[in-house]
């Protein structure tokens, strides 16, 4: 197995990261996420709290995530962050957008919800592909 360069996959992983934190504020989608999710204010609050162990969770998640999509355009001999950016949509329609649609229709949740979610997941799988294209 050809192992991904250490610095890259970390750079990208800060930056689906950071789109988080961006993309779920006030300035773009945290009130409507609350709303589609139902949140209430106990329940933000109870999640306030656990913040750092999820922050923990998805940070390692990015870089796994980082890492394999890496490995992916490593064997695909892409080359340049269009091709990545191309590849990371290609992760998000064929895997990640139908485990998310999925994991939505069973949880009864709105489907707003898995669009404010999936649209993130499209943006960041799309920067990591363009980052880690970029680099090779």
């Amino acid at each position: 197995m050809i192992l991904p360069q250490i610095l890259p996959v970390v750079v990208a992983a800060i930056v689906a990261f950071l789109i988080g934190a961006l993309w779920y504020s006030p300035a773009l989608f945290a009130k409507a996420w609350v709303r589609a999710h139902g949140h209430t204010p106990e329940t933000l609050a109870a999640m306030q709290a656990g913040a750092a162990r999820a922050y923990g969770i998805s940070f390692a998640c990015f870089l796994l995530m980082a890492a394999v999509l890496a490995i992916f355009l490593t064997h695909l001999g892409v080359m340049g962050w269009m091709y990545g950016l191309h590849w990371g949509a290609m992760a998000w329609l064929g895997i990640a957008a139908p485990i998310g649609i999925t994991a939505n229709v069973y949880s009864d949740k709105p489907f707003m919800a898995w669009v404010i979610d999936g649209g993130y997941q499209l943006v960041y799988l799309m920067a990591m592909g363009a980052i880690l294209g970029a680099w090779r």
